[in-house]
């Protein structure tokens, strides 16, 4: 199973604050004890909702709007992308993120959906053929 462990923004990260040498330091090694346990897909950071922009589609329309964004707890400021075996081996992980002491750390841990596995009542072998085609093409963009 692939999960994601989602590190939720806060007002010091949606304005920008870059994290400390130590932060980062701390975070590489947290990133390469995954990497070591042979579970870490991916993992990245993402700028603050200043850079970003909002996509809304309804009714036959789309409307943008550019960022910053009010609510900064309910942004993303990064993810890892994980394998384990169970939810709770996933939270596991999430609870070993180093958080900085002065830094409230908010995690959501989701696991990832197998259209094949999890909705297997309407993903057709069609779908299912498509899905493995797309995923081989991405694989050789990296």
């Amino acid at each position: 199973m692939r999960f994601m462990i989602i590190i939720k923004s806060d007002e010091k990260t949606d304005a920008g604050r870059v994290p400390t040498e130590e932060e980062f330091a701390a975070m590489a090694e947290f990133n390469q004890e995954m990497a070591d346990a042979g579970i870490l897909l991916g993992a990245e950071g993402l700028l603050d909702s200043g850079m970003g922009a909002r996509v809304l589609m309804s009714g036959g329309k789309t409307t943008i709007t550019d960022g910053p964004f009010t609510e900064s707890k309910e942004l993303i400021a990064g993810f890892w992308l994980i394998k384990a075996d169970s939810l709770e081996e996933a939270i596991d992980w999430a609870s070993r993120v180093p958080s900085p002491p002065d830094i409230e750390t908010s995690l959501e841990v989701r696991q990832v959906v197998s259209a094949a596995e999890d909705f297997a009542q309407t993903y057709t072998e069609q779908l299912r053929e498509g899905e493995d085609k797309l995923r081989e093409q991405i694989a050789e963009n990296q």
